[in-house]
């Protein structure tokens, strides 16, 4: 066992060696969280690959607020979405194409590659051992251990050339979906003591329908079930080159590393709470929301209750109400728009209409009350994220909460990879380097009789 007082001693040292005067930042201009100080994102990169609009800049250098959009190659997710729907189709599979080539595919192109999905969507043999012996683990941990994993099996692992890349980009898409649902079958049977049960992907339906199949077996959802999870995963598949996990992909693949190695550090990075995570604590709020305040349509004791936890007086003591607030979209934020949408209908299907009025006046009262708090630090319009709904939309769709951050992370793959071949494919490529400053004062060193 390790010594519990040295453990103590050395981190005690923290409190002192980790302390930084925050004014220090602003004295030597640093952009902290790389963000500048008006909440924008500093500029690191070039992309053709998504955009995220919340704003536009003024000709007087202010933001005016706008309603969000979020473009895929250009073309509005709200096309892509409702294109879809009105066909009564699933779309992630087109999306997929068109993030990873630049281009819509036509019908022969995306029935062929939607059939490509399927058919490398199988684990081989060893990954299945793989997977088997992490069991009762986190699934994101399993996860990019099993990403890791896929490295050995591959037959040019290294080798960076764009047809490789690509290669590599559709068999890491297509495992994503089965990896996750065969960690949580083994989670479920390890740590729940409940059956085991291991269904084979089928090889003419969507991901979405695949995932829910592998997850719930045939007769555990319904074709809106579908077809919401597929909106789910059209909305997360990418979101511009500067989240933190996108970023993270971008700048471990400017190192010139394997796919795999990259993917992993992509997958940790969403995987924290501030990232991926954010829609458990949704989850969690909303829950205890329920349970305390009496009257779900009382809007006087919904403000009161939300000034309480801005006021980091209940709750968790953080002051933040979860799933309000974007670093870009102020007015709203599309994804969840569009999730809302999808949202309301399900609550139909699923007899749950009262806690969906719930979420909208909650949405609607939470955002009133950070807007109006007095003496806070910025007057910054906020809207609603995507993470306000989904974690309510997985719950109707019946999905454990174990795999609310993998399902994150089974969408995001595809603009990760779309990422990383646009890094490795620049004319002119750099290694992603950023400078930190060091304040700290030169000191003599003693020799150890002396100390």
């Amino acid at each position: 066992m390790k010594d519990q007082f040295m453990i103590y001693k050395l981190s005690e040292t923290i409190k002192s060696t980790s302390k930084i005067d925050t004014e220090l930042f602003e004295k030597f201009n640093v952009k902290r969280g790389l963000r500048n100080s008006d909440h924008t994102g500093v500029l690191v990169g070039l992309t053709n690959i998504g955009d995220v609009v919340g704003y536009e800049r003024l000709d007087d250098g202010t933001l005016k607020p706008i309603p969000g959009k979020l473009l895929y190659r250009g073309i509005d997710i709200d096309d892509l979405v409702h294109s879809a729907q009105n066909e009564k189709r699933t779309g992630f599979e087109e999306v997929i194409y068109l993030l990873l080539s630049g281009n819509l595919p036509d019908q022969d192109e995306l029935s062929h590659f939607s059939r490509m999905l399927c058919e490398s969507m199988a684990l081989e043999k060893q990954t299945k051992i793989a997977i088997i012996e992490l069991e009762g683990q986190d699934i994101m941990n399993i996860l990019a251990r099993t990403v890791l994993e896929m490295y050995t099996y591959d037959p040019a692992p290294d080798d960076t050339s764009r047809d490789n890349l690509m290669r590599q980009s559709i068999d890491l898409v297509a495992k994503f979906p089965a990896i996750i649902a065969y960690a949580y079958n083994i989670l479920r049977h390890s740590a729940k003591e409940q059956s085991l049960h291991i269904r084979h992907p089928n090889a003419d339906v969507s991901i979405a329908e695949n995932f829910l199949y592998m997850i719930k077996g045939s007769k555990g959802y319904t074709d809106l079930d579908v077809r919401v999870l597929d909106l789910a995963m059209i909305i997360h598949a990418e979101h511009g080159g500067g989240n933190n996990s996108t970023f993270t992909v971008r700048v471990t693949s400017s190192t010139g590393t394997d796919t795999y190695s990259s993917i992993a550090a992509g997958i940790g990075s969403l995987k924290g709470p501030l990232h991926g995570g954010a829609n458990l604590q949704v989850g969690k709020m909303i829950h205890h929301l329920k349970e305390v305040i009496s009257d779900w349509t009382d809007v006087k004791e919904i403000d009161a209750y939300l000034a309480r936890i801005l006021n980091k007086e209940v709750y968790d003591e953080k002051g933040l109400i979860y799933g309000i607030g974007h670093a870009v979209y102020t007015i709203s934020d599309p994804r969840a728009v569009l999730l809302k949408e999808m949202a309301k209908e399900l609550a139909k299907e699923k007899g749950r209409e009262q806690e969906f009025t719930f979420m909208t006046l909650l949405e609607e009262r939470a955002i009133h009350a950070i807007t109006h708090r007095k003496n806070a630090k910025t007057k910054k319009q906020v809207c609603a994220n995507v993470d306000f709904y989904s974690g309510f939309v997985y719950d109707m769709i019946g999905l454990p909460k174990e795999v609310y951050t993998p399902l994150f992370a089974m969408s995001r793959i595809v603009g990760w990879c779309a990422h990383r071949i646009e890094e490795l494919n620049f004319d002119d490529r750099r290694i992603i380097r950023p400078a930190y400053k060091n304040i700290s004062e030169p000191v003599p060193f003693i020799s150890l009789n002396e100390r």
